[in-house]
C-alpha cells in the first residue's frame, strides 16, 4: 500500500454514515475512490461539485460523491490530515 500525503481519520459519526450507506446499497467503492484522491492530495473532477461550507460548518468541504451521495471532509495541512466527517444524502446530512 502506497503512502499518502494526508492520513485518514474517521470520525465515529462517518463510520455509522458508512454503514448505513451499506445497507442502503449505496457505491462505496466510489466513495472509497473519492477519499483516495483527496488523500493524495489530488483535485476532484468538477462532476463532484467539491466546494466549502459555510455556517456551522464553516472550515469543512462537501463533495458529491454522486448526485444524492455526499461526503463531508476537513483537510487540515499544518497537520496533513483529513477527516471524514459525514457521508449520507442530503436528508441525513442536511434534514432537508
Amino acid at each position: 500500500m502506497s503512502e499518502t500525503k494526508y492520513k485518514v481519520k474517521t470520525t465515529s459519526r462517518f463510520k455509522r454514515d458508512f454503514k448505513l450507506a451499506k445497507r442502503r446499497g449505496l457505491d462505496t467503492g466510489l466513495l472509497e475512490e473519492t477519499i483516495s484522491v483527496l488523500a493524495n492530495g489530488g483535485t476532484l473532477p468538477e462532476r463532484y461539485h467539491d466546494h466549502a461550507l459555510i455556517g456551522k460548518l464553516d472550515g469543512f468541504r462537501e463533495c458529491h460523491v454522486l448526485p444524492d451521495f455526499l461526503l463531508i471532509y476537513l483537510i487540515e495541512d499544518d497537520v496533513l490530515t483529513l477527516t471524514l466527517t459525514r457521508t449520507g444524502t442530503h436528508s441525513d446530512l442536511f434534514g432537508k
